[in-house]
């Protein structure tokens, strides 16, 4: 029923908007879509076999209980599912719109696996949880016994913001630092508002200041505040910066204008969202409207820009990448929907330069083949000779991955190890670095990865700073 009111709705709204008042249109629409959602979740709920070997949960870098909550969901016990949902993951309303589903829990679905269809676990997570802050069931976080020892945290991404919310639960005393104006990190301003839309990410921000988590924003460690300092105002620091340096591109042309990197494109559009002055935006430096746009780059974030460019306007939208689609690091899902969408992709080609005279008017381009495995067993792009050509562009976007920032040089921290990658060097269990009562979590330890990998590691290093600051001073001075 919810759902052919909901098609009958749309139907009216597309070819008789007249008839229905505009002052109901937002609330009529809101009614009709949450009976829809509600009608939906129990039905995908329901399909759960509820298998003996819950491979969703094994494949949940969370182990989220996935089966019980849909079980729960199933039966109309939504704030039972809920409160389960939140007990192993700080941000389910997040992970539920942005995780690769398709890559983890679903993709290991049984019933999937079988050819049915996976269980929709993702909308179920991300319904279950935006009925929660709807009817009131998340509430700040009230420590039953509030300590003295402080942490400070330097990062306010998911990492982060996932390790502050454990530290108060256990009644530690938190300041986050971050270099940006607002906290989320990438979740603010690196993914697009059409995947995460943004007051859900800033209900979360406000629900942890209500808890008595202490932010302080625009500070750039090494330059606002020392490392040092920081260190000294606290018991223990928790490093969860993230990698925010993107890879250059490199060949003839490079530095003219209208060639662009990602996060700061990305971050331009999110900003406008909130209403920002962006002058990079406003004079149509980083804009897509009405030009011709090839990203470069075959992963999410990569998927982010050319889906973002389709909703400003551009007048054509196109992906090189140096391997075929099958062997794209992305998500498919992402992928499907930008083809969806309207973005045509360029399989096996690779940058080597761009033309122009000062303004980029195209990217030079070589033809790609895949040949022999390398050491990993995935094929080595190898260039056909003879088969270079101008893709003609307007603005164009690299999006070839993220590399750490130089910690230890930007902090004047020599002693903070790093590897060869330039990550911190941290235990992978106890999250502890070489110097005494710093811990690293997420990116800026295991590389560009997921979010729902940062928030796991960010509840494990909560965990082991707490472990770490029940020893005797003597023992955890050593």
């Amino acid at each position: 029923m919810a759902k052919e009111r909901m098609l009958q709705f749309v139907t009216v709204e597309r070819e008789m908007p007249e008839k229905r008042p505009a002052d109901l249109r937002a609330q009529d629409f809101h009614e009709i879509y949450r009976e829809f959602a509600a009608q939906k979740a129990a039905e995908q709920a329901s399909r759960c076999s509820q298998c003996g070997v819950p491979y969703c949960q094994s494949h949940c870098p969370l182990h989220n209980n996935i089966p019980d909550w849909l079980r729960m969901t199933a039966s109309g016990r939504l704030e039972e599912a809920y409160a389960l949902s939140q007990a192993t993951n700080t941000f389910p309303e997040i992970c539920g719109r942005i995780c690769p589903q398709d890559r983890l829990c679903e993709g290991n679905c049984v019933i999937e696996q079988s050819g049915h269809g996976t269980v929709t676990i993702g909308s179920v997570e991300k319904y279950i949880t935006d009925t929660a802050w709807e009817n009131g069931w998340v509430k700040p976080v009230k420590p039953a016994v509030e300590r003295a020892e402080s942490v400070g945290i330097i990062g306010a991404g998911p990492g982060g913001l996932a390790a502050a919310d454990m530290l108060r639960r256990k009644g530690f005393q938190v300041t986050v630092y971050d270099r940006y104006d607002r906290a989320g990190g990438l979740l603010t301003y690196g993914i697009p508002g059409f995947k995460l839309e943004k007051p859900v990410v800033m209900q979360r921000i406000d629900q942890l200041e209500a808890s008595g988590v202490n932010f302080v924003m625009n500070c750039k460690v090494g330059e606002d505040l020392s490392f040092d300092a920081i260190r000294g105002q606290h018991d223990a620091v928790l490093i969860a910066t993230g990698v925010y340096k993107m890879r250059d591109v490199g060949g003839p042309g490079v530095g003219q204008k209208g060639i662009v990197q990602a996060l700061d494109y990305l971050t331009a559009s999110n900003r406008k969202s909130f209403g920002d002055e962006v002058e990079a935006f406003d004079n149509g430096d980083l804009d897509a409207s009405g030009k011709r746009v090839v990203v470069i780059g075959g992963g999410d974030t990569a998927m982010d820009c050319v889906r973002t460019a389709i909703r400003q306007g551009a007048t054509s939208v196109k992906c090189l990448y140096r391997r075929d689609k099958a062997n794209m690091p992305g998500s498919r899902r992402e992928t499907q929907n930008a083809e969806e969408e309207g973005v045509e992709f360029v399989w096996l080609a690779a940058p080597k330069g761009f033309a122009g005279n000062g303004a980029v008017e195209g990217v030079m381009v070589q033809k790609m083949r895949l040949g022999a495995p390398d050491a990993t067993g995935r094929q080595t792009p190898e260039v056909i000779e003879g088969a270079d050509y101008v893709e003609p562009a307007d603005l164009v976007i690299t999006a070839l991955g993220f590399e750490p920032e130089d910690l230890p040089v930007l902090w004047g921290v020599p002693e903070l190890a790093v590897t060869r990658w330039g990550t911190v060097k941290a235990d992978f269990q106890t999250h502890q670095t070489a110097l005494p009562g710093v811990f690293a979590a997420g990116d800026i330890v295991r590389g560009a990865s997921l979010v729902v990998w940062a928030i796991r590691d960010g509840r494990e290093a909560a965990d082991a700073i707490e472990a770490y600051l029940a020893q005797p001073a003597s023992v955890a001075a050593e």
